[in-house]
Parts: C-alpha cells; sequence; structure tokens
C-alpha cells in the first residue's frame, strides 16, 4: 500500500471511529462558556434552527416587565445584533430597576453570567416544553436560586444594562425557546415573542 493511500485509509479510519463514539468535528456538545456565549444569548441551537412559528405557543403568559403595556413594545426578533446574527428576542424598554417577572409558573433552571448576556435567568414552564430567556439584568431578586420554583408575577430580577447592552439603554432582552427531548437550558427553538406579547399576553 502506497503511503498517500495508507494516510487517507488512516484518516477515513479515524473519522469513522469518531463518529461511531458519537464524536463530531466540533467536539460534543456542551453549555456555553461564558466568555464564548453568543448574545442571543448564550442559545447555541437557535444559530442554525429556523424560528418555531409563535402560532405553535401554547401557553399562556403576561409581560415581564412590571408597568409595560403592550403598546410599548417593538418587534426586534428579526433585527440584527454584531455582524449577521439575528436577534430572535423582543427587548423591553423600561427605567433601570424596573422589576421583571416571571412571564409563566415555572422552575428556575439557570442563573447565568455571560459575557453578552449579563445576568440571565432561563426558566421552564411547568410542563419543561418551552424555557423562557431573561437578560442583561441589573440583578436577581432576592431569594431566586436555581431550582426555584416561581409562579407567574412573581419578581425574579431588575432590568438593566449588564453584559453587551448600551448604558444608555436598559432593557429586558426576553426569549422563549422550545425545547428538544434532552430539556437542556442552552439549547432550543427560538419563537417570536413579539406577536405573543402584543396579542394574547394576559394583563
Amino acid at each position: 500500500m502506497t503511503r498517500s493511500r495508507l494516510m487517507t485509509f488512516l484518516a477515513g479510519f479515524i473519522v469513522g471511529g469518531l463518529a461511531m463514539m458519537g464524536i463530531h468535528a466540533g467536539g460534543p456538545t456542551v453549555p456555553p462558556d461564558a466568555a464564548d456565549a453568543d448574545a442571543n444569548d448564550a442559545n447555541d441551537a437557535s444559530a442554525e434552527a429556523p424560528a418555531n412559528d409563535s402560532a405553535d405557543f401554547s401557553r399562556s403568559i403576561i409581560i415581564p416587565v412590571q408597568g409595560v403595556s403592550s403598546a410599548a413594545i417593538q418587534d426586534t426578533f428579526d433585527e440584527t445584533r454584531g455582524t449577521s446574527r439575528r436577534h430572535e428576542a423582543t427587548d423591553i424598554l423600561a427605567p433601570r430597576g424596573t422589576p421583571v417577572i416571571a412571564a409563566d409558573d415555572g422552575v428556575i433552571k439557570k442563573l447565568f453570567l455571560s459575557k453578552p448576556g449579563g445576568n440571565t435567568i432561563y426558566q421552564f414552564d411547568p410542563t419543561e416544553r418551552y424555557s423562557y430567556y431573561y437578560a442583561h439584568l441589573d440583578r436577581y431578586a432576592e431569594g431566586i436560586r436555581e431550582g426555584s420554583t416561581v409562579k407567574q408575577g412573581d419578581v425574579i430580577g431588575y432590568v438593566g444594562t449588564t453584559g453587551n447592552a448600551p448604558a444608555n439603554t436598559p432593557h429586558l432582552h426576553f426569549g422563549i425557546f422550545k425545547l428538544g427531548p434532552e430539556k437542556r437550558w442552552w439549547e432550543g427553538t427560538p419563537i417570536n415573542p413579539y406577536p405573543i406579547l402584543i396579542t394574547r399576553a394576559r394583563r
């Protein structure tokens, strides 16, 4: 066997072996590191997944910023962030320190500090079909911990500008993701919150 054929054979053998072990060229799927998390914010799967139709969303939620009406919310889901990344969330502007409230009943699955998202919360709904994502929080509400059970309307944090939010534009970055079967807090299919918040959110 010639040297070139031997090298080709070995390369194929290695790649095949890795595939059998469930490892791909990019490495195994792991939670994003705080330094590398995407401002979308730490949701790796959303970069390639198509947006899920909000009409399929089956929960009854409320606007997650205290005192904000649906008329004050704009659709920022398809806006570009950075050079080409789709925003895939709704920015809800409010004064710094305005209470952020749980959009739904559920469980706080992850408190996560990321360079782009700042102080963030991932909350699962009671069925663990959806994850709600709250980012750029000034701080968490007292008593909020991973594993905490929250009721719709409970204060979970406060509007701020942590992460890469402009210092003079406090807001809540609010995302909704449909979870996969693995129920990973850092993965999911993005759903546009805007049509839900302006037409179906309970006041």
